[in-house]
């Protein structure tokens, strides 16, 4: 793999300030997007009235503790719009989730977010070495999730060309990849695996394309998947983040010259750390529910957003603003188990410890008596249907599961491709109790 550190001097002054000019900065604005948020919302004028709080009284960072969370519920109950903090004739765009399991969710933005939006997002393709004049192939998906159209706007605010292919039609984005030679590839973890196998059924050596990085990011992924990625394509795997609710992808980034964790740009989002039981924040360092705070957004400001994704901050490495750990986990994606908790994750590093199995994986939860039962579908990999040697794979699971997840499972190894593939992001568990 080629080493695409970017030079020092094409990154923004804030990526490298100190600490001290980082937080003088959060504490202005932060002060500003309470102010606007609680003037603005009517919900954070009644959440922090509720509280027995108000703007006035941050007077350090330490002082957003004092503030109420927002939750994805709260979101909810303002649909469409009751969480706009601007008139609607000023909102350029609007997101919005799918509403399968309730209320959509809806986000908004000024052209000052996008603008915003778009510098973020090029910063961190520019941290996963991606420079001006470069090729991504953005799979991404468009429409009104945040993901291809967010990726799409800080592309083209770095100067990059984007092919926007979108998810899916896996045939053509191999064929595409392999005309158009793109550097870098935007995409779901588990639609690269997908990619990977068209690129087995059309003949052609993955290794041999012409992408040297991948940004990965819209679903919890581990360092076991990142070895598969990067051994099967010899290209850099590395992890972005964002959410709607925040803001979209490019609110954190890994950097590619250390893959340590992904650096948060707290010029626009401030970070927190919860226990998730209790809501006391946690130190630095600490493993907790992330928790994100705008700084910056004008027609959707956020206030202590649970996030429910679980990791820890740690002190920056290849940028000075501080790095989360890379997450492998939320705290509603956690299966509990006859009382083990259990990640999805965690399945995916045991299997990609066992020899013989591709990547490619469901979990299948059930209650046949009064005891909820796990089965692992997964699939032999291409060349290894031996039927002696699909339940030797399945052996070696199921124990390698017992030992690192203390449960007891059972697993079905079926014939290459029988795993339903992912066409954007996965879909992980099949809940039939």
């Amino acid at each position: 793999m080629k080493d695409l550190t970017p030079s020092k001097s094409s990154l923004d002054p804030i990526e490298i300030a100190s600490r001290d000019e980082i937080e003088a900065l959060q504490l202005e604005r932060l002060k500003w997007s309470l102010a606007h948020a609680y003037a603005n919302v009517p919900h954070y004028t009644a959440s922090f009235d509720a509280a027995g709080v108000h703007p006035h009284d941050l007077h350090s960072l330490a002082d957003l503790a004092k503030f109420p969370f927002t939750v994805k519920q709260d979101l909810r109950n303002n649909y469409p719009f009751g969480m706009f903090a601007v008139p609607r004739d000023q909102v350029a765009r609007i997101h919005a989730s799918s509403g399968t399991t309730g209320q959509p969710t809806v986000v908004g933005y000024t052209e000052s977010d996008l603008k915003n939006w778009a510098n973020v997002v090029a910063r961190s393709l520019r941290a996963g070495g991606l420079q001006a004049g470069d090729l991504l192939h953005n799979a991404y998906g468009y429409g009104l999730f945040t993901g291809g159209l967010g990726i799409h706007l800080g592309a083209d605010a770095l100067g990059l060309t984007t092919v926007p292919i979108s998810g899916g039609m896996t045939a053509r984005q191999v064929r595409l990849i392999d005309d158009f030679k793109p550097k870098g590839i935007t995409v779901t973890p588990s639609y690269a695996l997908s990619v990977l196998d068209e690129f087995k059924i059309q003949g052609l050596d993955p290794r041999a394309c012409s992408l040297q990085v991948g940004i990965f990011g819209a679903e919890p992924w581990t360092n076991a998947m990142r070895q598969e990625i990067e051994g099967a394509f010899d290209m850099h795997a590395v992890d972005i983040y964002g959410l709607s609710e925040v803001i979209g992808p490019g609110v954190s980034m890994e950097c590619v010259e250390t893959k340590d964790g992904l650096h948060i740009w707290e010029d626009h989002f401030f970070p927190e750390i919860i226990n998730p039981e209790t809501g006391q924040p946690a130190a630095d360092g600490e493993m907790g529910e992330l928790v994100f705070t705008s700084l910056t957004k004008e027609a959707f400001p956020i206030i202590r957003y649970r996030t429910r994704d679980l990791t820890r901050l740690l002190p920056g490495t290849a940028r000075t603003m501080r790095r989360m750990e890379k997450v492998t986990g939320r705290s509603d994606d956690m299966i509990i188990l006859r009382g083990v908790n259990v990640f999805p994750t965690q399945i995916e590093e045991c299997l990609m410890a066992t020899p013989g199995l591709a990547p490619h994986f469901q979990i299948e939860l059930t209650r046949p008596d009064r005891m909820d039962e796990m089965c692992i579908l997964c699939e032999a990999a291409i060349g290894q249907s031996d039927p002696a040697a699909r339940s030797h794979a399945e052996t070696l699971l199921v124990d390698q599961i017992k030992q690192s997840v203390g449960i007891s499972v059972s697993v079905t190894v079926g014939e290459p491709e029988s795993v339903a593939r992912s066409q954007g992001k996965a879909v992980r568990i099949i809940d039939k109790r």
